[in-house]
Parts: C-alpha cells; structure tokens; sequence
C-alpha cells in the first residue's frame, strides 16, 4: 500500500497531501505546505469509452465537483492568497499510455488562475490523482464509482443513442429530397437560360448569375448537399450504435454482480 502523505514540488513549493480514510469512492486529500484545502479523488469512466471505469479523477475541494458545488470557503487556495479554485483533472490511458484531461480551472469569482497558480493546481490535482491510481485499493474504488455513475449514464446514454438515431434519419431524409429539389432547379436553370437567349431580361440575368439567392448558387449548394448529409447520417448513426453498445454493456457489468452486494473493500491504509 502506498504511503498515505506524500509531497508534490510545485512552482510555489512543495505541497503535502494527506491521504484521509478512504470512503466507499472516494480518497480526500488534506492539503499543506503550499496550498491550503482539500482534494477529492474518485473513480470514473475512461473519457473515450464511457462505459469502462479505468480513469481517476481529482477535483479541487472536498467533495466531487461533478456532484455538488463546495462552498466557496472550501475550496484549495494558495498559502499566500485567499483566492479559492475550482476544476479537475482526469488520468487515463490513451494508445497505451499516460494521459490525463484537465477541466478548466477558475476561482471562486470565476476568474481564470494566473500561469503559475495553474501550473500549481495541475500539479497538486495529478500528483494526488497518481497516487489513488496506484493504491492495491483501486479496484474497490472504481466498482464503487461505477455503481454511483451507472444509472445517470445509462439515462444519458439510452437518451443519446435514440437522438442519434433521430438526426440520422432526417439527415437521410434531407438527402433524399436534395436530388428532386436539384433536377427541378436544373430545369429551371436551362429554362431561365433559354428564355434569355431569346429575350435579354435583368431579371433573368440574376437568376442566372453567380450570387446569392441565384438559381446557379442553389444548384451549387444542393450538389454537395445531398453527398454531406449521407456522410452525416451515417456518422450519426455510429453514435447511436456506439451509444446504445456503451449502455448494454453497462447493463451487462450491472448483471454480473448479484444484487444488494459491495465488493470486498481493501483496508484502507
């Protein structure tokens, strides 16, 4: 088990975290040195597959920011400023390796942090994230988290998956009138141009003539129309079907675990 204090170099020097008690999902942090406050650390899910929970997250404060708001008198601050900070930063693995994401940062006021106290408050988030992930307790902490999230995500989910699944067929509907709507305006492009060439007309000028609103911008606009909305659609539908896997596969994790039963918690250190 890793140590339950450790120091992380800062551009405003060192700070120390204290590991508190784990609860169910969650390692809080007490802040020193430095930085004043605390640091919420909890499992969540990998920010490109929302249905694995393999990702730390840390939130500036004492609570999960993505549930509740701390107070303003709770949130971390430099030791020599009152200033407190909101945001959060996401470890994770991308292509195999270390990456993390970090929500935008800002103060109480919602005021960004200057380069240096920003430099500060990613250090200080990573740090205590890298160590909630290399806990023997990880596994409990990430079961925890993902029966908390579970329930919002598959609504958000099942949601998304049918809105996808909407926008893709009125993009295919789009398509398919775009070519009607294209041959009649052809039609009336040659008619409009043989009525010229028979009696000189401004108005037919216009109608011919490349600007806006003209018979020719509208031809030219429904030639690439109809090609972008089947691209579309079926973009729209790999996020339905890519939705609606993430939520059965979330329903399947929910089935394997027999119901009214926690997973066997390590002891916290």
């Amino acid at each position: 088990m890793t140590s339950p204090i450790l120091t992380i170099d800062t551009p405003a020097g060192p700070v120390r975290a204290t590991a508190g008690p784990r609860e169910d999902d969650a390692v809080v942090f007490e802040l020193g040195g430095a930085m004043r406050g605390s640091v919420h650390v909890t499992g969540t899910t990998d920010p490109h597959h929302w249905d694995q929970f393999t990702a730390v997250r840390a939130c500036l404060g004492p609570v999960n920011a993505f549930k509740t708001t701390a107070p303003d008198e709770d949130l971390p601050r430099l030791a020599s400023s009152r200033t407190g900070y909101r945001g959060s930063l996401t470890l994770y693995r991308y292509a195999n390796r270390p990456a993390e994401s970090v929500y935008p940062m800002s103060s109480a006021a919602d005021h960004p942090p200057s380069e240096k106290t920003a430099a500060v408050l990613t250090a200080v988030l990573r740090g205590c994230a890298e160590h909630v992930a290399q806990r023997a307790d990880l596994p409990a902490i990430l079961e925890a988290s993902r029966q908390r999230d579970t329930p919002g995500l598959l609504r958000f989910l099942t949601w998304s998956a049918s809105h996808h699944q909407a926008e893709a067929v009125r993009l295919e509907r789009e398509a398919r009138t775009a070519l009607p709507e294209r041959k009649a305006a052809e039609a009336a492009w040659r008619t409009a141009a043989r009525w010229l060439s028979f009696s000189p007309d401004p108005v037919l000028l216009l109608m011919l003539a490349d600007r806006p609103d003209s018979l020719t911008q509208k031809i030219r606009g429904l030639q690439w129309w109809a090609p972008y909305c089947v691209s579309a659609a079926a973009e729209e539908h790999e996020r339905a079907r890519r939705a609606q896997e993430e939520a059965d596969s979330l329903r399947a994790q929910q089935r394997r675990r027999p119901r009214g039963r926690r997973p066997a918690l390590v002891g916290t250190p």
